[in-house]
């Protein structure tokens, strides 16, 4: 992979470009979670359109100021998060801006990789340093570098405090400043506040019918975990990624009857997969019990039962969990577990969605929950979608959440969209474990796929 170095101005303070309201704002339950305490990290890669004549002769004094405008709109993330009583999060917008770093390197886009797929070479030197990333209150809420690339292209890495926005949000906010960058009025997705709407109208208090999908977490509170997965350190584990284009997806559905074979889609199979693989790697006991986590964005078309409005960049996702023990998982059939997989995604309905946002509420006050023997699965596939967004003179050819697990939990995989070497729209999966899991994990997936594991694995450079 191409290795070098940015060189970064020293990092800078930047407002809202004009007076935005001062008052405090309160945060969602969703939002509201201990185990959101903490920066997430998304970047983007920019290609300057071919013949376009109207790129900006100074891009970085561009970008900070349709930065400065994304402010007016999205204003609360000028402020700073305090802590009421009780320990409950609110917003000050007191405009004091976001952090903003200007940076550039001597490496073209093609350098990053044709296709472009993570892991992205050097992924340290295209994000400014946020300083401990679970450190939250009364710091800035972004932490942003743009990186100019020799080609003329750019790469624009975020820190931003997941407790004001997921990964859509995030997305959406960037998306806000690429469009004023390249010259656009306003942005074309309003951001909407709301975050009343996932908040629960009472003081919170035990949950005497729990939703099914969440009563997993609940038996977990104030639970010692003698899970591998987290007492194993950073230092020992190894990020992988894992690609999955039209063969290999026409191979794992082989293993399903006829009529799942075609219904399954490609999340809910390669999830299932995933998950035995990864429970085998692992080495737990046949009698221990595993879980499958699966993050749920409650927007969109496909759940339009929900309340959340277009717009809204709080955390509107909800996280329902199947629970077996390892050996009915590893000895039923792969139809099985693709149908719980499902099931499972499927049980964010609307009579569902408040009991969740009940049992959230009550989750944190519970600073002890545990993620034992949990696998966690993300589908962020919609970033990329599209064969690129078109913003005048720029061009959005990849990105996303670059890392492995995450920086505090560890036990996520994101599903991201990418093309294979053969050019094929394909599905690249990302996984951390330790190196003796690793290699197990590949010697049980090669298995399924009737083929060498080398031909389906990026190597990490983390």
């Amino acid at each position: 992979m191409v290795s070098f170095k940015a060189r970064r101005s020293e990092p800078q303070l930047v407002s809202p470009a004009r007076l935005t309201p001062c008052e405090t704002k309160p945060l969602s339950d969703v939002d509201d979670q201990h185990l959101l305490r903490y920066y997430e990290t998304v970047v983007g890669f920019f290609r300057t359109c071919t013949g376009r004549t109207d790129r900006p002769t100074d891009l970085m004094r561009t970008i900070k100021a349709a930065l400065a405008e994304a402010l007016v709109y999205y204003y609360p993330v000028a402020g700073r998060l305090r802590e009421e009583a009780g320990g409950k999060l609110v917003v000050d917008c007191t405009a004091e801006g976001v952090v903003f770093v200007e940076a550039d390197a001597d490496v073209r886009l093609e350098e990053f990789g044709e296709p472009l797929l993570p892991p992205y070479p050097c992924l340290e030197e295209l994000l400014c340093d946020p300083g401990d990333i679970k450190a939250i209150i009364g710091r800035p809420l972004l932490f942003m570098q743009v990186t100019e690339l020799k080609c003329g292209g750019f790469v624009a890495g975020f820190h931003m405090c997941h407790n004001i926005a997921d990964g859509f949000g995030m997305i959406q906010f960037m998306i806000t400043v690429a469009e004023l960058t390249v010259g656009e009025a306003f942005p074309s997705i309003l951001p909407v506040w709301k975050r009343e709407l996932l908040s629960t109208a009472h003081s919170p208090s035990p949950i005497t019918y729990p939703n099914p999908a969440y009563e997993p977490l609940l038996n977990s509170l104030d639970f010692t975990s003698d899970d591998v997965m987290l007492s194993t350190p950073p230092h020992r584990m190894i990020a992988q990624y894992f690609v999955f284009g039209q063969r290999e997806v026409t191979t794992l559905r082989s293993h399903l009857p006829g009529k799942l074979a075609d219904s399954a889609t490609s999340f809910e199979l390669l999830t299932a997969v995933m998950w035995r693989c990864r429970t085998v790697a692992l080495g737990y006991e046949s009698n221990q019990r595993v879980r499958l986590m699966i993050t749920m964005n409650a927007r969109g078309r496909w759940n339009r039962h929900t309340p959340i409005p277009w717009g809204y960049y709080g955390n509107a996702h909800f996280s329902p969990i199947a629970e077996l023990t390892v050996e009915e998982l590893c000895r039923q059939p792969l139809a099985d577990t693709v149908e719980l997989v499902r099931k499972t995604k499927l049980s964010v309905t609307k009579e569902c969605t408040r009991s969740m946002v009940d049992t959230t509420a009550y989750i944190r006050q519970w600073p002890s929950l545990t993620m034992d023997r949990t696998y966690e699965v993300s589908d962020t596939r919609w970033i990329g979608a599209g064969d690129g967004l078109q913003l005048g003179w720029a061009e959005y050819v990849g990105g996303g959440i670059p890392l492995a697990g995450d920086l505090t939990s560890k036990l996520g995989s994101h599903h991201m969209r990418c093309k294979n070497e053969d050019g094929e729209d394909s599905t690249v999966v990302s996984l951390l474990l330790s190196r003796s899991a690793m290699e197990r994990f590949k010697k049980e997936i090669a298995v399924w796929l009737n083929k060498h594991e080398k031909n389906l694995i990026i190597p990490s450079s983390l």
